[in-house]
């Protein structure tokens, strides 16, 4: 495989996976955030669908960043982050 091959399997590999951790991390850390009083049905159900959107996001980003490096890098501080503050909150 060439260069240009290993770097778009590396893109599809950061929108699956850093996408799938992003999508599962950042609603939950903003609902926890913002929505901390409303009902727990009420939260988990806001947090799924703001997940599609995130998840979304998450793919175009990996597609658009100058480098799969990059790619990688900012998804992974995102998640770090989200997980943070959802572990701080929660």
């Amino acid at each position: 495989m060439t260069s240009a091959h290993w770097n778009v399997f590396s893109r599809c590999l950061a929108a699956v996976l850093g996408g799938y951790a992003l999508a599962s991390t950042l609603p939950v850390a903003i609902v926890a955030a913002c929505w901390g009083g409303a009902a727990r049905s009420d939260a988990v159900l806001i947090a799924m669908q703001m997940s599609f959107a995130v998840y979304a996001g998450a793919i175009m980003w990996a597609f658009s960043a100058g480098s799969a490096r990059s790619a990688w890098a900012g998804l992974g501080v995102l998640v770090l982050l989200s997980s943070l503050v959802a572990w701080a909150l929660l």
